[in-house]
């Protein structure tokens, strides 16, 4: 059986990962966010009939989004992959969206990035179709730039891949985008969702996919600032951020402890502050710190708060030694086993060190009492 072309990234016993493409790119679109989530995950990516080095005839004129899910199955079936999360832009977008609906009994999770439960109706994808078997695309991926990204930016391998794909491929991929219209089952979807849209995405604007997310029970949307359509390709660090945070494990169940210990008003205050540059180091904290030590049941919170008060002194990090002076009383130590633990840094630590984290604990505790009077 004649199987889409595909690129498989990350250890085989990790948890599968599915990632769709746009009408008109390739697997390409995904290298800058693929190789950073295949260090969790078996990442699957997979390309549009006629696109990259699919085959043209796995699709014919009159082609459905369904009959793209149904090779989207047997590529991992031929893999040995059941149930997958999944994630895809645009055309890629809508064969998750129609999996989750139809084939609930394979997809974990679901990202819909870019995307839509419809695309503006049937006639202009029409008119597209006809436009492409008639002219062929080098018209279209002339003018690829302007409906993919905002004025200036450009990906070339994929605006080469756009010129390159096989017209009457590309043009049965615009019948099934006329045909597709899911607004109408999208709450059956019970997968954990994830809309992401572009602010200035002029092909799928945020409307839409904040009408996914209204209807779809417990869907999260994260809109990205300063991205047009492809914003894995132009946005590539946001779009890592939200899918780690997304699909659960270490990111996910972190910030949830980083909540519970530090507390609501510090972690929003965090992350409001968060930029591009920094977006990567505050997924490392989640991940790691918060996501894999401080969940770890060997130790109890009240003897990590003991271990942290301790290395804050040691080191000097007065600030942090603050907010952790908070977290030890949410973890259950009294004052007095706070100046205990400080007491005994005096003697491993150094008395002056110890003198200057007791005045920054006296601090707190004085703001916590007058919080409670």
């Amino acid at each position: 059986m004649k199987l889409l072309d595909h690129r498989v990234e990350g250890a085989p016993s990790a948890p599968p990962l599915l990632l769709g493409p746009s009408l008109g790119t390739s697997y390409a679109l995904w290298d800058e966010v693929a190789p950073e989530l295949s260090v969790t995950h078996r990442v699957i990516r997979w390309n549009l009939p006629g696109h990259g080095g699919s085959a043209a005839d796995l699709i014919a004129a009159g082609a459905t989004v369904a009959d793209l899910a149904r090779q989207v199955l047997a590529l991992a079936d031929s893999l040995g992959v059941e149930r997958f999360a999944y994630a895809g832009v645009s055309l890629g977008g809508a064969v998750g969206l129609h999996l989750a609906v139809h084939h609930p009994h394979r997809v974990s999770s679901l990202a819909v990035i870019c995307s839509s439960a419809h695309f503006g109706g049937a006639g202009p994808w029409r008119e597209r179709a006809a436009l492409v078997r008639r002219e062929g695309l080098a018209s279209l991926a002339a003018g690829a730039d302007a409906r993919w990204f905002t004025p200036g930016f450009t990906v070339p391998r994929l605006v080469r891949d756009h010129r390159d794909a096989d017209p009457e491929a590309y043009a049965a991929c615009c019948d099934a985008l006329a045909a597709f219209d899911l607004r109408e089952r999208l709450a059956e979807i019970g997968a954990p969702t994830l809309l992401v849209a572009g602010r200035h995405d002029p092909a799928t604007p945020p409307a839409h996919l904040r009408e996914i997310a209204d209807a779809v029970p417990g869907a999260a949307l994260v809109e990205i600032p300063g991205a047009s359509h492809l914003a894995p390709a132009q946005c590539p660090e946001e779009v890592l951020t939200a899918l780690r945070t997304h699909l659960g494990g270490p990111a996910r169940r972190g910030m949830e402890v980083r909540r519970e210990v530090l507390g609501d008003a510090h972690v929003d205050a965090a992350q409001a502050r968060q930029t591009p540059f920094t977006a990567r180091f505050q997924d490392f904290v989640a991940r790691c710190a918060w996501g894999e030590i401080w969940t770890d049941p060997t130790l109890s919170r009240r003897e990590r708060s003991m271990i942290t008060l301790t290395a804050l002194v040691a080191h000097g990090h007065h600030e942090e030694l603050a907010l952790h002076v908070r977290a030890a009383r949410t973890n259950g130590l009294t004052p007095e086993e706070i100046g205990a633990v400080l007491l005994q840094t005096a003697v491993y630590c150094g008395v002056p060190a110890a003198n200057s984290a007791f005045e920054t604990a006296r601090r707190v505790l004085a703001e916590e009492d007058d919080g409670r009077a």
